[in-house]
């Protein structure tokens, strides 16, 4: 019976209380906002410092990841998006009228970012359909960037709000 708490103990389904979900946040945000639209924000900053080559990479990259996830949504976006609303809305059913604490972490994680996943999937319409060069582009990179640092820094907020009242309205429960 030792190895099993052990192990339940590890794998603990009390998100808020638990390291593993906030390291997965930081993680999930962090992954976020180093790639925008795909393209590695290092290479945004290379681009705008020298110009030239790095500037000519951002541009190839940029295009190449916007025509990509335009061909993906035209293909087959219906079924994805329908398939994602399917699943956020059962996790909020879950965490939010049932009380499942690992739903409610999931839904505070993953709907956020998918209103970021949507400003990206605007980004690469626009970059494809009028391609913005050189100095537009960067800044239009980093105004995305800017935009999605936002919304995960509120997401955070609200999760750390939302997690710590949970916690402390748990605490002396007796499981």
């Amino acid at each position: 019976m030792e190895f099993y708490s052990l192990v339940f103990s590890t794998i603990d389904l009390r998100s808020f209380a638990s390291v593993w979900f906030w390291i997965g946040v930081a993680v999930a945000w962090s992954n976020m906002t180093h790639f925008i639209i795909g393209v590695p924000f290092d290479m945004v900053v290379r681009a705008r410092r020298k110009g030239g080559l790095a500037l000519d990479d951002l541009q190839a990259m940029a295009q190449i990841q916007a025509r990509r996830r335009n061909q993906i949504m035209a293909s087959s976006g219906v079924w994805l998006a329908g398939f994602w609303a399917l699943v956020l809305t059962a996790l909020a059913i879950l965490g939010f009228r049932f009380g499942a604490e690992l739903s409610q972490a999931l839904t505070l994680l993953l709907a956020p970012m998918t209103l970021a996943a949507a400003l990206g999937l605007r980004l690469a319409r626009k970059l494809e359909t009028a391609p913005p060069d050189g100095a537009a582009l960067i800044k239009t990179l980093l105004w995305h960037r800017f935009m999605i640092q936002g919304i995960g820094l509120l997401s955070i907020l609200v999760t750390t709000m939302w997690g710590t009242v949970f916690n402390l309205s748990h605490m002396f429960v007796s499981p």
